[in-house]
Order: C-alpha cells, then sequence, then structure tokens
C-alpha cells in the first residue's frame, strides 16, 4: 500500500497512471462507459481552456487593431518600431516558454490562471504607454507571461484523451485562437466608438478594456482549471479508474519522471522535436503575419479603419470551419502528414493570390483566407503530431514548450518582412511566406518518412521479443517502449 502511494505521488508530478495499481480495469473496456466518461471530460476540461485561449489570442493580437485605431500616430511609431512591438512578443515567448512549461508541469495546471492575470496587468500597461519604449517594454513582458499558456494548455488536454482522441479535442481548443480574431475586429469596432472617452484615444480603451477583462477572466479561471489526471476530483471512483486504465492502455506512460539538466540535453537530440518545430514555424510564421498586419493590409487596399476591422471577421469564421472539420477528418483516417500537406498547399494559394494580384482588393481579401485556413490547419496538427510521438512526462512538456516557443521564432522574421516602405503590396512579406511555407512541408515529408521508417524498425525488433512481456523490465520506457509507435 505505501508503495502504490508513492508511486502515485510521482503520477501527480506527471499528470500520467500508475502501472502498479492493480485495481485499474483491462481492457476491453465497457464502450458505453467509455463514451460517457468522455462526455464528462469534454466538458471540464475543453471550455474553460477554449475561454482562456480565446482571452490570450486576443491580448496577443489586439496590438493589429489599435494600431489602425491611431496607436501608430500617438505614440510616432514611425519605419520599423511598429514591426519592433510586434516581434518583441515573440522574443519573450522564446526565452521563456520552455522554462515556464516546466514550471507548469512542476506547480501544476492552476499556474495558467497565475500567468494571465500578470499578463492582462501588461495589457493594461500596452494601453496607458506614454512612449513606443514603453509599448515595447509591455510587450516583451506580456509575451513572456503568455509564452507557457499554449504548450501548458496542450499537455493538460493531452493528458487526459488517449491519442488517436488528442487532435479533435486540441483542434476545439486551438480553434478559440481563430474565433478570438473575429471577435477582436468585433469587439475593436465597438471599442473605437469610446475614443475620446476621458481624453483617452480609443486605441488605448482596446488595450485597457481587454486587460481588465482577461484579470477578471483569470481570477474565475483559477477555480475552474482541472488538475492533471491523478489529482482530479470530479470523477466517481469508477470512473477515474477507467479514465487511468485508458491513459495506461494507450502507452508512452512514464510514472517516475525526474528531471535533470542532461536529460533536457538528451530531449533535444531527438530530430523529431525540431522536424515539428520547422513544421510549426512554416505556417505559424504566415499566421502571426495575419495577426499583425491584416487591418494594416485591408486599409492599405482601400478599406476604412472601421471597414478593415468588420472584414476581418470572416476571415477568421471561414477559418475555424475549415480547420474543424479537416483536422477532424485527419484523426478520423490518422493521416496527419497528408492533412498537413493540404494546409501548406492552402497557405501557398493565398500567398501567390497576394503575389500576382497586388492592386485587385477583391482578389487580396480572398487571399488572406487562403493564408489564414491553411495556417490554421497546420498549427494544431503539428503540436498534436509532435505530441503523440514523444511519449508522456517532462520529455512532452520540452516538446510542446519548445514547438510553440521556438516555431514562433518565425514571427521575427515575419514582422520584419512586411515593410512600411511596400505597403500596401508587402512583396517581400508574402514572397518571404512562401519560402517558409515550403520550409515546413519539406519538414513534414521528413517527419513522415521518419517516423514510417522507425515503425518499420520497430515492428522488425519486436518479433525478436517474446508475445507477452515483463512489463517491469519495460516500465518508464516512454516511446522507447517495444510496442509503442509512431502517430503518422
Amino acid at each position: 500500500m505505501e508503495k502504490q502511494e508513492l508511486d502515485k505521488s510521482a503520477a501527480v508530478r506527471t499528470g500520467t497512471p500508475t502501472s502498479s495499481d492493480h485495481q485499474l480495469p483491462r481492457a476491453p473496456f465497457d464502450k458505453a462507459a467509455e463514451s460517457r466518461l468522455l462526455r464528462k471530460l469534454d466538458l471540464k476540461v475543453l471550455p474553460i481552456l477554449w475561454l482562456l485561449y480565446l482571452v490570450c489570442f486576443v491580448d496577443r493580437s489586439n496590438i493589429g487593431n489599435a494600431k489602425i485605431q491611431g496607436m501608430d500616430v500617438e505614440l510616432k511609431l514611425k519605419g520599423q518600431r511598429y514591426n519592433i512591438a510586434v516581434f518583441v512578443f515573440n522574443i519573450g515567448y522564446l526565452v521563456a516558454g520552455v522554462p515556464l512549461s516546466i514550471v507548469f508541469k512542476k506547480y501544476g495546471p492552476k499556474s495558467l490562471a497565475v500567468m494571465m492575470f500578470c499578463w492582462g496587468i501588461l495589457v493594461i500597461g500596452c494601453g496607458v504607454s506614454k512612449t513606443w519604449k514603453g509599448l515595447v517594454v509591455c510587450r516583451f513582458l506580456e509575451g513572456v507571461a503568455e509564452s507557457a499558456y499554449v504548450p501548458g494548455a496542450a499537455y493538460l488536454i493531452g493528458s487526459y484523451y488517449k491519442r488517436n482522441e488528442f487532435l479533435k479535442r486540441y483542434v476545439i481548443f486551438f480553434s478559440a485562437g481563430i474565433c478570438a480574431g473575429a471577435f477582436n475586429g468585433f469587439l475593436s469596432t465597438l471599442i473605437a466608438k469610446m475614443d475620446g472617452v476621458a481624453n483617452y484615444k480609443a486605441w488605448r480603451w482596446i488595450f485597457i478594456i481587454e486587460g481588465c477583462i482577461t484579470i477578471t477572466i483569470s481570477i474565475v479561471s483559477y477555480f475552474l482549471i482541472v488538475p492533471f489526471p491523478e489529482d482530479a476530483t470530479f470523477f466517481e471512483p469508477e470512473e477515474k479508474a477507467l479514465l487511468l486504465a485508458r491513459l495506461k492502455e494507450d502507452g508512452a506512460v512514464v510514472a517516475n519522471d525526474p528531471l535533470a539538466a542532461k536529460r533536457l540535453g538528451e530531449f533535444y537530440k531527438d530530430w523529431k522535436i525540431w522536424a515539428a518545430i520547422f513544421i510549426y514555424m512554416g505556417a505559424a510564421e504566415n499566421a502571426n503575419s495575419i495577426t499583425g498586419f491584416q487591418p494594416t493590409i485591408l486599409k492599405g487596399i482601400g478599406y476604412t479603419s472601421t471597414g478593415a476591422q468588420i472584414r476581418t471577421i470572416p476571415v477568421y469564421l471561414v477559418s475555424a470551419v475549415y480547420s474543424l472539420s479537416l483536422a477532424y477528418t485527419a484523426e478520423r483516417l490518422g493521416k496527419r502528414y497528408l492533412f498537413c500537406m493540404v494546409g501548406f498547399a492552402t497557405i501557398a494559394i493565398g500567398l501567390i493570390i497576394e503575389l500576382v494580384q497586388p492592386k485587385a482588393a477583391g482578389a487580396r481579401y480572398a487571399g488572406l483566407f487562403f493564408m489564414t485556413a491553411g495556417a490554421y490547419l497546420v498549427m494544431p496538427i503539428s503540436v498534436v503530431w509532435i505530441a503523440i510521438n514523444v511519449g508522456k512526462g517532462y520529455k512532452r512538456t520540452v516538446a510542446l514548450g519548445s514547438i510553440v516557443c521556438f516555431g514562433n521564432g518565425g514571427a521575427f522574421i515575419g514582422t520584419n518582412v512586411f515593410l512600411d516602405r511596400e505597403k500596401p503590396k508587402f512583396r517581400t512579406g508574402f514572397s518571404t511566406g512562401l519560402g517558409l511555407c515550403a520550409m515546413g512541408a519539406v519538414a513534414a515529408t521528413v517527419m513522415f518518412v521518419g517516423t514510417y521508417l522507425g515503425n518499420k524498425q520497430r515492428d522488425a525488433r519486436r518479433k525478436e521479443l517474446p508475445d507477452v512481456l515483463d512489463e517491469g523490465s519495460v516500465e518508464d520506457l516512454g516511446e522507447k517502449h517495444p510496442d509503442f509507435r509512431y502517430g503518422l
């Protein structure tokens, strides 16, 4: 009994079930009970994380809406100053993403609410900044505070669902970011009517009001974010036993998972993590271009500030439908590579339209639909693809933190190639996006070929082992377990 308690204590730190719990049911499981469990998880785990990501994305992308409401004039954002204010956010992401993801893993999911409270204060700071340097500092610190939210939420979702259930749930979560683009345009249009209230320009109110909303939601969410599965108290005993048994049966469990500097270095020797980073980067650069420059692009091709804000809404709504439907199909068919390539092809179509039709406002508006839809299909697929291929435990934490944070490194490029002197054509920006799109497609092909050949090798080695393995001898091997196979 004492050993079981120690094992469970270790599992609390990893969010995974223990192999020593003999009271867990064995497969095959009751299908009706599994369906009831999944419905309960979908209601408990996803909604609050979805809402928080909606707020997270609104806060990171509102700078584009604030710019066309007069921020660039009042803060004297000449030359590349606006681009600097956009990309320093991603420096914060890059610097703090992995360390704060480890903090999340160590101290638990409620740490996400604390991080959210901090970035809400910094969003308000953007609204009260008197100089462009103050804006840059607030944006950098906001990037630091937000950096662990997406990888942390991805890890938490993945800790409750089996590998073949993960993508659909993550895409539902990720759709909040897409919906936030539409919501942000609508909300910014309403807030713009406050121009002059309390002697504050409309752009300031965009930051201040959205920051206050963030702080309020962060306080409420602290009590609603679920813990890791081993700590969950919202289950009946038989439900919790079924949950832990399903996760154990799904494989790649790592119960005893200490983190040392040497192990961290070993994680980064895994080629799959780097392939996933480049896949994500190829899509994220284009997504960040849309986030930071879509209102500017629309205004530059002839729309008013209000017209540009409103026209961002359909772009994101169509992208949400596109990504949800195709990602669901990818999971049902188990064809992540195929649909990743569909996403990159969609991005490329949009970029080509932008390059060959620089004077046709309608065509360029259509191009933004393709760019956004493709990017928001590839990004969630790449996150789940690496998550299911590196086992569970700290390696998954580091992998998720790395792909989101290093993958957003494409924003350093994207925010510096949309040159103010080239507007509204932005040929350098769109050409660079096309190059990175091609890079991402190549990385996805490398991931597919490598994992496909890896499974062939594992099949050959497995034939040399007994049909029934001594689980004690292979415990905590994670992806090195003889029965583990990569998802393609």
